[in-house]
């Protein structure tokens, strides 16, 4: 390999660490938040930290974590809110956050989160949880935290198996309620007579779900989990991308983002779930088609969707639009996963 190929090749690490410092620009010590975004994108922008500091080594910005918890728990008891998805998001945080530290305050947090999400199971529609307290929308983004929370509890706590019991209770519901839809991909959720509602196929429902069959299959060694995941993970490259050259498979493409409106702080978060799940899947399944999509995510981002100040916008493939901690946190899920994939 001549001087100037190796020059060439892609620094994803590199990529990473410039995303993460533009990103703590956003970063509110006394709040435990990043600006310009809602509390359930501050729950993603932490669990990007996380992975940061793990795939990489680097140490920099590992005290985001404990001030985040200090601060954060300040105001909202216990990490909770009347919406059960973002409480989700915190727990799952919080289980990377002891992974990361082995600090047992941090699965105690995520274990006391995940008792709240079991306040919002009932048996209306013969089970699942529900959104929100005002009960009156099951959807898959909430069901699928609950899943990916209770498999990943049971491989971090000794007892009777509680976790897994509820993991698999909340499994055969979710197939039992149609929530993969005939395209492959997961709706947003259910209709009033429980059915499968047809709703938008975010990226983010794609992603959850790919995190919580990789730990059942880790848990279980049943091949079943992973092809289901790989079936799904599949149809979300078939469909949910846009044509890029050099990219086999396509950059990932959120349904309506070029419709999303600037204030929108939830949409520009989608993709970095999705990324950083199909990161967890590959490591069950190593498919060569999911580490060349997470790579070339990675390097169009760092090419086509970058700024000056070494920001993220919302199209990875181009053009760069404008830049928030959602959308720089998104970005860095991406660039996290490919950190360790990089030859």
């Amino acid at each position: 390999m001549s001087v100037q190929e190796d020059v060439q090749q892609p620094d994803y690490r590199a990529y990473a660490a410039a995303g993460i410092a533009a990103l703590q620009r956003w970063y509110n010590r006394w709040t435990g938040q990043w600006r310009t975004t809602k509390w359930w994108n501050a729950a993603n922008a932490l669990t990007a930290v996380i992975a940061y500091t793990q795939y990489t080594g680097d140490q920099t910005h590992l005290r985001t974590v404990e001030r985040t918890f200090r601060a954060a728990r300040r105001i909202h008891r216990d990490f909770l809110l009347r919406f059960y998805d973002d409480n989700g998001w915190w727990g799952l945080a919080w289980l990377d956050a002891y992974d990361l530290t082995g600090e047992t305050r941090y699965l105690q947090a995520a274990k006391t989160i995940f008792a709240n999400l079991l306040t919002a199971w009932d048996d209306t529609y013969g089970g699942g949880v529900w959104w929100n307290d005002d009960r009156s929308y099951k959807n898959a983004i909430t069901n699928e935290l609950f899943l990916a929370l209770a498999a990943r509890l049971h491989q971090r706590s000794a007892g009777t198996g509680e976790y897994l019991e509820w993991a698999n209770r909340e499994w055969d519901w979710f197939l039992a309620r149609g929530l993969i839809g005939a395209s492959g991909l997961v709706n947003d959720g259910l209709d009033k007579s429980g059915n499968n509602n047809g709703g938008q196929a975010w990226t983010y429902n794609q992603g959850v779900i790919l995190g919580a069959l990789a730990a059942l299959h880790e848990i279980s060694g049943d091949a079943a989990y992973l092809r289901q995941g790989e079936q799904i993970a599949d149809a979300a490259l078939g469909s949910l991308t846009t044509p890029a050259p050099d990219a086999r498979y396509g950059i990932l493409l959120e349904p309506r983002e070029h419709q999303t409106a600037r204030n929108d702080a939830d949409l520009p978060q989608f993709k970095g779930v999705f990324m950083r799940n199909l990161y967890y899947l590959y490591r069950q399944s190593p498919r060569p088609a999911y580490s060349e999509f997470i790579l070339d995510n990675a390097r169009s981002i760092w090419a086509s969707n970058r700024n000056s100040s070494n920001q993220f916008g919302l199209h990875w493939a181009g053009p760069f639009d404008f830049a928030d901690a959602a959308r720089q946190s998104s970005a860095l899920d991406a660039l996290n996963a490919a950190v360790p994939l990089a030859p």
